[in-house]
């Protein structure tokens, strides 16, 4: 069997792999020389600790992602391999790079993360790889480049905001183009209010986002509290956190370990067909987070109209938790029940809001009523004193506001009119308050270098 190495990792002797952006985290390696060397069993039978971990058979008895479109916000896909032929609709490309997806740095990433999801096999899907939701359809919006891609130099300068901003907009147009869920098997250290925004525009369009954890487990810049540093997307409200495990239910140890994460799935040596047709084994939160966005695009094909926060509490409600039970942040919730959780869609899709026991009609508390209490009328004494009263109070206003007007024009004489300078003879002085933010002092996310994971420099695809 050939192994190719892409990268080696700092502080782990684990082969690494290099995608969309930086340090994936962890391997690619080669299963075969080829897409047509493959033995039937080597690639199927490669699958099958996947498939069983997530319990995908029982959950395709009732669905297999029929009618359903998963938005992989990735480095491209190359709609042309086996196993994804007739599936892919290629939406635009946002990273501003002129790199042709004919060139083999183009869609690495991306069509792992694809195939994971979505897919179907070849020679009548006998062969190749089966994604978790094989009847799904992919909708490939690239937002970020390979590491190895020609043109990354100019993206690695590019300004935080406007990478940022390149994912923000895939995000409105996975919804636009009609996604029923994104998978974002990326992430950025710093956060942001474009991303944010774009997330609550999906989720309030009842669009399922799921993104990685990230895979700095094994980094050396750590909290005091011991977690790895959040990631984003994955830290933002309404999106779902995938860490990675090992094929023995454990957390692989590069998977990032903080409250944001919620499941886990399969995250080491999974299998995968990439841009050049070969079939390769991908470690990372990346594939974790495709293959949890596989078990979502079940549940809205079953249930198409189940909101997104109800299909986050199906995944996370039936997930196996880890010995000790409850919730850890390195696994969240669980291991990922495609099964459980497609069951626990259908209770929660046939909720209607229960008929309140108490009638509407039916007051809180005793009370008594009370006759109210006569008003005696007012002798001239009274009315006079009021009258008194009521003069002295228009004077001391008048008074009062003939001051304010003196000491205003006192102040603006000190000050100066907003935006000119103040008297000759003196330095303009700032208006008590300070100047506020407007466009060239509003707040920044971030630093210059641009989002990463670890020390590198540029998105982290996850995994």
């Amino acid at each position: 069997m050939l192994r190719m190495q892409r990268m080696l990792r700092r502080h782990t002797a684990v082969r690494c792999a290099v995608a969309a952006g930086v340090t994936l985290g962890l391997v690619a390696t080669a299963l075969t020389t080829s897409a047509s060397a493959a033995a039937t069993d080597e690639i199927r039978g490669s699958q099958q600790w996947v498939l069983n971990m997530l319990n995908v058979y029982p959950a395709w008895q009732q669905t297999e992602g029929a009618g359903v479109t998963v938005a992989v916000l990735d480095s491209g896909v190359n709609p042309d391999v086996s196993d994804l032929a007739g599936k892919v609709t290629t939406g635009p490309d946002l990273t501003g790079l002129s790199t042709p997806s004919s060139n083999p740095e183009w869609g690495v990433h991306g069509t792992w993360m694809a195939s994971i999801i979505a897919g179907h096999g070849h020679d009548d899907g006998q062969d190749g790889i089966i994604g978790v939701a094989p009847q799904a359809n992919i909708l490939s919006i690239r937002v970020i480049p390979e590491k190895d891609d020609p043109n990354y130099h100019k993206y690695e300068t590019e300004p935080e905001q406007r990478i940022q901003q390149a994912l923000a907009t895939g995000i409105r147009d996975a919804v636009k183009d009609g996604a029923q869920v994104i998978s974002m098997s990326l992430g950025y250290t710093a956060p942001s209010a474009t991303v944010r925004a774009a997330v609550q525009y999906a989720v309030g369009r009842g669009v399922v986002l799921v993104a990685s954890s990230g895979n700095s487990g094994q980094d050396d810049v750590r909290s005091d509290d011991n977690f790895a540093p959040v990631s984003f997307p994955a830290e933002y409200p309404g999106v779902l956190s995938v860490a990675a495990l090992n094929s023995n239910g454990t957390v692989a140890n590069f998977s990032s370990n903080n409250l944001s994460v919620q499941v886990a799935a399969p995250g080491y040596d999974v299998p995968a067909q990439g841009s050049d047709g070969q079939y390769w084994l991908v470690s990372g939160t990346s594939p974790a987070c495709a293959l949890v966005a596989g078990v979502a695009a079940l549940i809205k094909s079953k249930y198409h109209d189940l909101a997104p926060y109800l299909v986050l509490e199906a995944i996370t409600s039936t997930a196996q938790s880890t010995p000790g039970g409850g919730y850890n942040p390195r696994a969240g919730f669980g291991e990922v029940n495609a099964a459980a959780a497609l069951s626990a869609a259908g209770r929660l899709a046939g909720v209607h809001p229960e008929r309140s026991p108490v009638a509407a009609t039916a007051k809180f508390g005793r009370s008594t009523a009370l006759a109210p209490e006569p008003v005696p009328a007012r002798g001239i004494g009274e009315l006079v004193l009021f009258s008194v009263l009521a003069g002295a109070s228009l004077l001391l206003a008048g008074a009062g506001g003939t001051g304010l007007v003196v000491q205003r024009r006192r102040r603006r004489r000190y000050y100066g009119a907003v935006g000119q300078h103040g008297p000759v003879g003196r330095h303009a002085v700032t208006p008590p308050g300070g100047y506020g933010y407007n466009g060239s002092h509003a707040p920044r996310f971030g630093n210059e270098e641009g989002p990463y994971f670890g020390n590198e420099k540029g998105p982290d695809a996850g995994g």
